[in-house]
């Protein structure tokens, strides 16, 4: 499946896949959604000082690893941002 065909999810949709309001464990990263479920280090929605259900684009900056991390994990989505 190619990411245009990846259904699309909004920040609030994100925001409830962190592991505590529902058991998916997603965060985001350059537009696209990552469920981390499978991840011992994303136990309960935290990994370190990062929560699940966000996009962590800014935050990799900072990170140990690059963003290769991101490939283990199966893409759920697109990240819609909202238009205001």
């Amino acid at each position: 499946m190619s990411l245009d065909e990846l259904p699309r999810y909004t920040t609030a949709q994100l925001a409830k896949r962190n592991g505590i309001d529902r058991t998916e464990i997603w965060v985001a990263y350059k537009g696209i959604i990552y469920d981390v479920s499978s991840s011992r280090l994303w136990l309960d929605g935290m990994h370190y000082e990062h929560w699940a259900g966000q996009d962590l684009t800014a935050e990799l900056i900072d990170a140990p690893h690059s963003a290769n991390v991101f490939e283990r994990f199966e893409t759920i989505g697109l990240l819609t941002k909202p238009s205001y």
